[in-house]
């Protein structure tokens, strides 16, 4: 990736755990990245690197003031989507009943951030770039390939993100795929949207990360080698293998070899 991305497109992701030094150490493995505990100034923050790129970020679950949080957080991935004007972006949240959960906040001159929940309980980030624009690689093995929200309400998730973000959505016209919904920047794929009616009971609404790998088989293999969760086994679908997958700490995830003309980030 060359230079900022567009607005409503989804241009990083992190993880927030209790321990920070293993899931580097997991996903470190798993992916081929490079990546360390970051500076006291950034609480710690970690940019994971691959082929000496940006591909994701990881940190140690605390409160502001950096004590232990009780309870202890969910393990989770959160997807951020760009915004060209994070505080007007914030207002049209509100004004179409989402929540604003955190920010907005400067990030040194990186950026600004905030966290909001969209108005069927799905927890998303917003990132307005400064110095930083987000994922300098995508598409390649162990970085991320595509965003996926799933929620128990697909017309109020496409009357939010329509909304608050110059996105538009589309029943998606690959073969099989009925019912999916693609969120469109311009015209090109960025992500997209299911019904979680398919998935088990409690899963609350979420957005998750899909890394390509060369081969979701062995991938699968090595994550549970080293204490991962198998959630859904590879399986052959539309877009290519895939399989659904947890960190040791609970963090989900999923992999896929994609086969489809188009896949992106």
């Amino acid at each position: 990736m060359n230079g900022p991305y567009k607005a409503g497109t989804p241009c990083w992701i992190d993880l927030m755990v209790p321990d920070q030094q293993a899931a580097l150490d997991f996903y470190c493995d798993l992916f081929g990245w490079q990546g360390e505990i970051g500076s006291p100034e950034t609480g710690g923050y970690s940019v994971c690197t691959l082929k000496g790129k940006p591909v994701a970020g990881i940190m140690k679950a605390m409160n502001p003031d950096g004590a232990v949080p009780d309870p202890m957080p969910p393990t989770v991935w959160t997807t951020y989507l760009a915004t060209d004007a994070i505080d007007a972006t914030l207002k049209s949240v509100s004004d179409a009943g989402g929540t604003v959960m955190m920010g907005p906040m400067d990030v040194m001159d990186l950026g600004r951030m905030a966290v909001i929940a969209d108005p069927t309980g799905a927890v998303v980030g917003l990132w307005q770039a400064g110095t930083f624009d987000g994922a300098g690689i995508v598409n390649e093995h162990g970085a991320l390939i595509w965003n996926e929200l799933t929620t128990g309400d697909v017309p109020a998730a496409v009357a939010f993100y329509t909304a608050v973000l110059p996105v538009t959505t589309t029943e998606s016209s690959m073969p099989g795929a009925d019912g999916y919904t693609e969120f469109q920047v311009g015209g090109r794929a960025v992500g997209g949207m299911m019904n979680m009616d398919k998935l088990p009971p409690g899963v609350p609404p979420h957005w998750m990360p899909y890394f390509h790998v060369d081969d979701v088989d062995s991938v699968q293999a090595a994550a549970v080698r080293a204490g991962g969760t198998v959630l859904a086994p590879a399986f052959d679908m539309v877009a290519g293998r895939m399989a659904v997958l947890a960190d040791p700490q609970g963090g989900g995830f999923s992999i896929i070899t994609a086969t489809a003309p188009e896949q992106p980030a």
